[in-house]
């Protein structure tokens, strides 16, 4: 078994101050016995505008927020998956939400550019999001083979998209991690059914950390940030406020599972259910 931490924040317009948070709670994980750490979507800069972040946006492998990480990893022998982080594009108007993942010597061994943007008006609160004036989408669904299982890699709006997990459990992966900055409207709605839905229809982990909180911005993240087993079983949540949420990843269980429930390997091919119909 292995030991996954999901951090959650409520992160500001100040990066050091964001970072600092940040190194505190991955302490925090270390010294309780994650050999994993997920920090939540825009850890490092939740601004007041959405352009904030594209002032601040690194070019890839370089930049004080990279650095913090590397050396983090390092520090505490621990693997990191940041949330995302601004990294720029060639769209001067527009960075990458960039999901790096650190090994325990600091080295950058994957990235994921999210690529589902949350472009949409919620009708109750009239809130309107426009993310893709600010952010290059991505196009390349990513799994990673690490000491802790194969891990698919995804960004918050992303879950609301199966097709992308099924792409991503086709590839192997054993967890999903998706970090957000769900809203607190959506968040009540819909964020744990889909997590467990997730979890469920791909029998892999989930691991979410989340924001969760008022922002200077006026806005409020729902954080609930959980980690969800391949049962669907909600094994570890926080629902406000900054922390640590831990939970061992058995990979036996998950394959023993796979084994005696072989939902994955019952899957038809949408053509051939488009030729049973016709």
């Amino acid at each position: 078994m292995a030991l996954i931490a999901a951090l959650q924040m409520a992160a500001g317009p100040n990066v050091p101050a964001n970072l600092l948070e940040a190194g505190r709670l991955i302490k925090e994980a270390a010294a309780r016995g994650a050999g994993m750490v997920v920090l939540p979507e825009t850890f490092a800069m939740m601004g007041v505008a959405d352009a904030d972040k594209v002032k601040v946006a690194e070019t890839f492998g370089e930049g004080p927020i990279q650095a913090f990480l590397s050396q983090q990893a390092r520090k505490y022998g621990v693997w990191i998956i940041a949330g995302t982080i601004p990294i720029r594009s060639d769209d001067p108007a527009r960075s990458y939400a960039a999901s790096l993942m650190y090994d325990a010597k600091g080295k950058v061994v994957a990235r994921y550019d999210k690529i589902h943007l949350f472009d949409v008006m919620l009708s109750e609160n009239q809130e309107v999001y426009t993310e893709s004036d600010t952010t290059m989408p991505g196009k390349t669904p990513v799994v990673v083979d690490t000491p802790f299982g194969k891990v698919g890699m995804s960004v918050c709006y992303d879950l609301r998209f199966p097709e992308l997990y099924r792409r991503l459990s086709e590839q192997g992966a054993q967890i999903l991690v998706v970090p957000a900055a769900f809203t607190e409207l959506t968040g009540k709605a819909h964020w744990e059914v889909l997590l467990r839905a997730r979890a469920i229809e791909n029998l892999c982990y989930v691991v979410a950390p989340g924001q969760g909180g008022y922002h200077v911005s006026g806005r409020t993240t729902y954080g609930h940030s959980m980690i969800v087993d391949y049962w669907g079983r909600v094994r570890g949540v926080r629902e406000k406020g900054a922390g640590v949420v831990l939970a061992d990843i058995d990979l036996d269980a998950l394959q023993q599972t796979r084994k005696t429930f072989p939902v994955l390997s019952h899957r038809c091919p949408t053509q051939n259910i488009n030729q049973g119909i016709a």
